[in-house]
């Protein structure tokens, strides 16, 4: 415990391990999100034989959904981690 009864914990950039599960199951429903939207799209364009188009436009949309939030989870858990360092240096009295 630290001053004033708080639990105190060791200096890192690390965003929460709550912050990280929660960017890794976004990233994982924006795939399937995006491959339903690429398979939805292609089928409603298609006639006739479409199972080879609509299985590409499914991995496309889902691997390009994925990514676009993959780079957005990363620089938002980022940013979490350097606020939470800018913190606990005000807290040691080292302000930036």
């Amino acid at each position: 415990m630290g001053p004033q009864g708080r639990e105190t914990r060791p200096l890192s950039a690390i965003p929460p391990r709550t912050a990280r599960v929660i960017a890794f199951m976004s990233v994982l429903m924006a795939g399937l999100l995006g491959g339903l939207l690429g398979y939805a799209v292609s089928d409603a364009f298609c006639d006739g034989d479409c199972h080879l188009i609509n299985g590409i436009s499914l991995l496309i949309g889902s691997v390009l959904t994925a990514g676009g939030l993959a780079v957005v989870a990363v620089l938002a858990l980022r940013a979490m981690g350097e606020w939470h360092d800018i913190r606990d240096r005000e807290r040691a009295g080292h302000a930036p």
